[in-house]
């Protein structure tokens, strides 16, 4: 049996043409709900205190969308949160954590208490998890004890109190020299503790150092003090390319 009885007619053979395009996929549209804008945070613990430390730099790939961007937002009178990854998700994330707390005075009248807002902001990325905020947060305040509190957030939810941490896109570097600087596990020589004014500069030198190596990173920077006092801000220059 020939080629022309098992197709019929010349005219139902199959073109090379119809073949080819039916081996190939389909075209598909790779858009991706989520952009990461960059940026590095860090929170440090001390005894009676808390420091905290941001860049402003906004950027997306190599663009600067804006150089003047906090990541930081007060929630109480000690307690703020700083969040990197992507700024709208924050911004939402942000917003819905003041209205929850502003219904909170209302029923309490009180404002919530560091340990408080941390399960809060826990169960508020936990009940998103299905299409999490693609922040990467950082908590801190003063406890009811008078203490520094430092919380590590995933995306999801999953937290550890913690003496420092940091989060977005130079924390592997600013990781290794706040282990070095503060938790020094593995150096022989003992050194003091850094107090309130050391750590402060110890912020202020890691994100300039970051900064050198992280295109993310840069502009200016923020540092926040917490105490019993209250909130404190200062601010200081990065580099600006």
């Amino acid at each position: 049996m020939n080629g022309a009885h098992r197709f019929g007619s010349k005219c139902d053979r199959p073109k090379a043409t119809d073949i080819h395009f039916k081996m190939q996929a389909p075209v598909e549209h790779r858009w991706s709900p989520y952009a990461d804008n960059g940026g590095t945070c860090l929170g440090v613990a001390g005894e009676n205190f808390v420091v905290v430390a941001a860049d402003t730099r906004l950027s997306q790939g190599y663009s600067i969308h804006t150089r003047n961007c906090s990541k930081v937002t007060r929630l109480t009178d000690k307690c703020v949160i700083a969040s990197c990854g992507m700024k709208s998700d924050a911004i939402t994330l942000h917003k819905h954590l003041k209205a929850r707390l502003v219904m909170y005075e209302h029923q309490h009248r009180r404002q919530a208490s560091v340990t408080a807002i941390a399960q809060m902001l826990s169960t508020t990325l936990y009940y998103k998890r299905f299409f999490p905020y693609y922040t990467f947060n950082v908590l801190c305040g003063v406890d009811d004890e008078g203490k520094g509190a430092v919380y590590h957030y995933d995306a999801i939810g999953s937290f550890e109190r913690v003496p420092y941490t940091t989060s977005g896109s130079g924390s592997a570097l600013v990781m290794s020299v706040l282990d070095a600087q503060i938790d020094k596990e593995n150096q022989t020589i003992d050194t003091p503790a850094l107090d309130k004014a050391g750590i402060v500069e110890l912020c202020k030198d890691v994100l300039s150092s970051v900064g050198e190596r992280d295109i993310y990173t840069g502009d200016s920077g923020e540092i926040f003090l917490i105490d019993a006092a209250g909130i404190s801000k200062t601010e200081f220059d990065l580099k600006l390319d």
